[in-house]
């Protein structure tokens, strides 16, 4: 027995590919030589040549295609799992008395059915093999996609496609190949689509489960492997979300299109047939294109919830809050489920808070979300630091927008005013710049906060600003006694003690003697009389959220000077300073005893 094996395997390795050839065109002539169909699948394997490989499935793949409708289930097919290998006719007329009890062609496609789910195996493993070359593995996928397609008697095979994909997102390769891939030949049929989603909410919940398993490990070495794995597999779930085409409010007509062609199988049913319709054939009009597309929000939102829920690694947390108010709250069914992720983020502080309220500003605005302390959390993102992050652009005009409101009272538009006021002093040139254009938005819509562009200090410091204050004209601070003296406190979060209604906008002065021209110059727009809106306008922020010292830089470089400044002497200057310039001091250089 053994040196038969060691013969086969022998042969096995001393094929060429033409012989391989060979062997496919047996196949597919006559069942007479349905033996081949198992060597032939010894060649679909990682180890094997490309060349090989290739030339063993599309002979595989011609075999199987006709004969997939009258394939049994997969269920009804293990029943038969411990028969014999059919054999061929010779042998069968030799052995007869050893014939298996049942229907010998139940037994045959039982049996071909059993090689074909080896076959999309093997499949599997070449696609997500290292070893696999790129162009394998797109003709592995297609072959793969193509089952998708027929086995299921012309509706889509959901089965094998989240096979596919849970191969994908478990494999060590890159999952940017395949989702290329996928986005070029099948992300634009629509139940590709709808499946994918259906696939990815189910993967998140194999990984909540997986995710808690992993908090109640003991061994730290286990714990960390699966920390690792399991932060591996939802980033690659992420990729696979962000690269499906969302869907659309009104799709069009080519947006229907439908990889397993469930749409054309309906329209061309005749009359008679309609009447003796199966159950089948009602449940496959269920996934029609017009279905599909009404259930594809719902997919879309189940997806995406279910995967926000899982405990993201940072970098992929911060991805998404930068992306979410464009990419997922506009297809969501209700985007108000996302308030719970969005207000915990927003919560969290830092960067995360600032990528958080772009999404959570939609929420309240256009969906009625009511967030407590949200400008409590606002006014403690103001930092010197926010002024140099990456997403302060976004960050600074939706803090513009969310302080238009002429609603506001007044001592919450003070303090973010003299917060904005505070940090011009310890920002660079860009963002005192924008501060100057967030105050002169502030002191234009709200006029009860103007008397801050010049205040007379106060009689007694202890005073507390209160609501009722603010809003009451003849409660404003009176004269004068102590000077040099600023009431607001810089340290305080709750804005109705932060004593900004009882200081003043002395940094923005401060400004006028800036180092960089652009500060110094812009700080005049000040001096206008906001109180008469009729002559003045908004300020964009959009036109100053994004600077830096290369923009200041560029605009003084393109900026055309009517009057240069001159320095022109009489005589050559013979020193840095003149005596006048110092009355009563000497400058003299000592004279040094030796020299070198």
């Amino acid at each position: 027995m053994a040196s038969i094996l060691a013969k086969k395997q022998k042969k096995k390795e001393n094929y060429t590919l033409k012989e391989l050839k060979s062997l496919g065109s047996d196949l597919l002539s006559s069942r007479t030589h349905i033996n081949n169909l198992p060597l032939l699948l010894s060649f679909i394997s990682p180890d094997s040549p490309p060349q090989f490989v290739v030339e063993s499935l599309l002979s595989l793949q011609s075999f199987f295609t006709p004969l997939l409708p009258q394939l049994p289930s997969s269920s009804s097919s293990s029943t038969a799992s411990s028969t014999k290998r059919p054999r061929s006719d010779e042998q069968d007329d030799d052995d007869s008395s050893n014939e298996v009890d049942g229907d010998p062609e139940v037994i045959f496609k039982a049996w071909l059915r059993s090689k074909f789910d080896e076959f999309v195996k093997v499949l599997l493993d070449v696609l997500v093999s290292q070893q696999s070359e790129d162009a394998l593995r797109d003709i592995v996928l297609g072959t793969l996609m193509e089952f998708v397609k027929l086995l299921n008697a012309g509706r889509f095979h959901s089965s094998i496609y989240n096979r596919i994909l849970n191969a994908i997102i478990r494999s060590a390769v890159d999952v940017d190949m395949f989702l290329d891939i996928l986005d070029s030949k099948y992300f634009k049929y629509i139940d590709v689509r709808y499946f994918t989603y259906i696939s990815m909410e189910k993967f998140v919940k194999t990984l909540e489960a997986s995710a808690v398993s992993a908090d109640k490990i003991e061994n730290s070495e286990d714990e960390n492997e699966s920390k690792d794995s399991l932060e591996l597999s939802i980033r690659k779930i992420y990729q696979v979300l962000s690269r499906i085409p969302p869907p659309h409010k009104q799709a069009e007509k080519s947006d229907h299109e439908m990889w397993s062609g469930s749409d054309e199988s309906s329209s061309s049913e005749k009359p008679k047939d309609k009447k003796k319709k199966s159950k089948k054939d009602q449940d496959s009009n269920l996934l029609s294109p017009t279905t599909i597309a009404k259930r594809m929000k719902l997919k879309f939102t189940k997806a995406w919830i279910s995967f926000l829920r899982l405990p993201l690694p940072l970098d992929v947390y911060k991805e998404v809050l930068a992306s979410i108010h464009q990419t997922v709250i506009p297809h969501l069914s209700n985007p108000a489920m996302l308030c719970d992720f969005l207000t915990k983020s927003y919560d969290i502080g830092g960067v995360v808070s600032v990528m958080a309220l772009s999404s959570l500003f939609i929420l309240m605005t256009e969906h009625g979300l009511e967030y407590p302390n949200f400008y409590e959390k606002l006014y403690a993102l103001l930092v010197p630091s926010v002024f140099v992050a990456k997403h302060r652009a976004r960050f600074l005009q939706l803090l513009d927008a969310c302080l238009r409101s002429s609603l506001l009272p007044a001592y919450l538009a003070a303090s973010f005013a003299k917060k904005l006021s505070r940090l011009s002093l310890s920002v660079p040139p860009s963002g005192s710049l924008v501060i100057t254009a967030l105050i002169y938005n502030l002191l234009r819509r709200h006029p009860t906060i103007n008397h801050l562009v010049h205040q007379e200090p106060v009689e007694n410091a202890n005073e507390a600003n209160s609501e009722a204050e603010e809003d009451n004209e003849s409660s404003r601070p009176k004269t004068n006694k102590k000077l040099g003296i600023d009431y607001f406190n810089n340290q305080e979060t709750d804005l109705k003690k932060t004593g900004a209604m009882r200081s003043s906008l002395w940094e923005i002065d401060t400004l006028r003697h800036h180092y960089c021209p652009p500060v110094s110059r812009f700080v005049s727009s000040l001096e206008t009389d906001l109180t008469i809106r009729a002559k003045t306008t908004e300020m964009k922020i959009e036109d100053f959220s994004s600077g830096s010292y290369a923009t200041i830089f560029g605009d003084e470089i393109r900026r055309r000077v009517k009057q240069v400044p001159l320095a022109f002497y009489k005589a050559v200057p013979t020193s840095l300073f003149e005596d006048s310039d110092f009355p009563g001091w000497t400058f003299t250089i000592p004279q040094e005893e030796g020299k070198c």
